[in-house]
């Protein structure tokens, strides 16, 4: 056996009518979506269902596994102590895709679970799965119970994650087991002005390019979904579709989207994925491989259009890493690239900010508000080595990380003294918070800052300081961004 259904579904807990009163008939289509997914499941009387959620155990570089024999949890947190759920957990499944996952180089384990409790992103399509059960057992029918596989998230690349699924697939064929996936994850949180997270003009774009995914059944398509727009539209599923994608890898599904709705400000997509024939049967599915492809041309070309700037910052931090070498003029560059570069990276001085990010996510990022090198070439060639080996916040860059990054390089006016906050605008200006010879800084223009109040508020963090702290002073900057 193997993989016998996949499911994308939301996890709003008010769906739960003991956190909800009333309120889960504002999403009454999300509901019945929900209702379907839960009698397909009990009709297909699974052995293992694995659940992947964005509210387990997570971290940047490891996709956390539950161990042990099982777990619990309720929705107490959202004042519904009644409600919830205790599972088995199938021990022996975790065992070996634990072991698959070492022995193919993917990061995946049970090492470091921070909270065992079941999070409501698997309680919620339990409550579900539960009700059906119940209901087919009331019915008089007798579906076997299930044991539970728990995934968490990570900051992995797409290609990470759909490897996770695949062994997932292989786990499940090689045990033998009727198996599940359910892809817990909601999509866009900010759909509606009057929504608990705002609006954000992609939070609708991502919802619209997500449906459109599944009911095409578009695997390819959640691998390659632009990182910008993912966060800016501050989704919080994309990965846990990506695992299923993998766990139907290869796989020939009839795909259909049950439901959509988004009247609360956060968009709830309930789709469906039946095999229609063998896993490893239709290699025109094998989204792995595309990605790997798509992904190569995609640097490619970005590497072909990078200005001179970033190849600057690129081939120093590349040099560093390789050889230990430190770039710091004309003479230290190759003949083609010191030739593409203008004049003035020799003959002006200014700080600057080299900003590094691998499969859409920051991996460092370093600057100097004021130039404290004798050109501009030289700063971003130490801020470029800066940022990939010494941000406090990351392990230094690896060698086989270099063809993976993408660089921006951001060079900054002088600052500028203002009153308050209300000079600002943080598509234009970045802003320098200062408060008793502690500072924070913010460049202006980032994915998910997108008001002054969350502009001033970051920087305000990053130097340890409060806004409401008497003695705070606001200075403004501009920057020409280089990509």
């Amino acid at each position: 056996m193997s993989v016998l259904a996949a499911f994308a579904v939301p996890h709003p807990p008010l769906i739960v009518p003991g956190v909800g009163h009333g309120r889960e008939s504002g999403i009454s289509a999300t509901v019945e979506a929900y209702r379907e997914v839960g009698r397909r499941i009990a009709a297909l009387a699974p052995e293992t269902i694995v659940i992947s959620s964005p509210h387990s155990t997570a971290y940047l570089d490891y996709l956390h596994i539950s161990g042990g024999p099982g777990a619990s949890g309720t929705f107490a947190q959202f004042g519904d102590t009644r409600d919830g759920s205790v599972v088995e957990y199938d021990e022996g499944f975790v065992h070996v895709l634990c072991d698959a996952a070492d022995a193919e180089g993917v990061a995946a384990g049970t090492a470091g679970e921070r909270t065992p409790d079941l999070d409501w992103g698997v309680l919620v399509p339990l409550h579900f799965v539960q009700e059906a059960y119940e209901k087919a057992r009331a019915a008089g029918e007798n579906p076997a119970p299930y044991r539970v596989v728990r995934i968490g998230l990570s900051g992995l690349s797409p290609l990470e994650h759909y490897r996770l699924g695949m062994l997932v697939q292989r786990v499940a064929e090689k045990l033998n087991r009727r198996a599940v996936y359910i892809a817990s994850g909601d999509l866009s949180h900010k759909l509606t002005e009057d929504g608990p997270y705002g609006f954000a003009p992609d939070g609708p774009v991502l919802d619209d390019y997500a449906c459109r995914a599944f009911e095409a059944g578009d695997f390819l398509a959640l691998l390659t979904a632009d990182a910008g727009m993912c966060e800016r539209a501050a989704e919080c599923g994309l990965c846990s579709f990506q695992i299923m994608a993998g766990a139907l890898d290869r796989t020939p599904v009839d795909a259909e989207l049950l439901s959509y709705e988004g009247p609360f400000g956060v968009g709830y997509g309930v789709a469906a994925f039946t095999p229609t024939g063998p896993a490893g049967s239709d290699s025109a599915r094998a989204f792995g491989e595309q990605y790997e492809a798509w992904r190569m041309r995609e640097m490619e070309d970005r590497r072909a259009d990078e200005s001179p700037w970033v190849r600057l910052a690129r081939f120093s931090l590349e040099s560093y890493v390789r050889d230990g070498r430190h770039v710091r003029g004309a003479r230290d560059l190759p003949d083609d690239l010191a030739a593409a570069l203008p004049e003035e990276l020799f003959s002006m001085q200014a700080g600057a900010f080299v900003s590094l990010k691998k499969d859409g996510h920051l991996r460092g990022c370093i600057g100097t508000i004021l130039p404290t090198r004798h050109s501009l070439a030289e700063e971003i060639c130490a801020n470029a080595i800066s940022a990939g080996c010494r941000d406090p916040r990351f392990n230094p860059v690896e060698p086989d990380e270099l063809d993976d990054l993408v660089y921006d390089v951001d060079v900054l006016s002088e600052p500028e003294d203002i009153a308050g906050p209300e000079a600002l605008d943080p598509k234009r200006y970045g802003v320098i918070v200062s408060c008793g010879g502690r500072r924070g800084l913010l460049l202006p223009d980032l994915d998910g800052v997108d008001t002054v109040e969350e502009q001033v508020r970051i920087a305000a963090q990053k130097g340890g300081i409060d806004p409401t702290e008497p003695g705070v002073t606001y200075q403004r900057f501009t920057v020409t961004r280089h990509v």
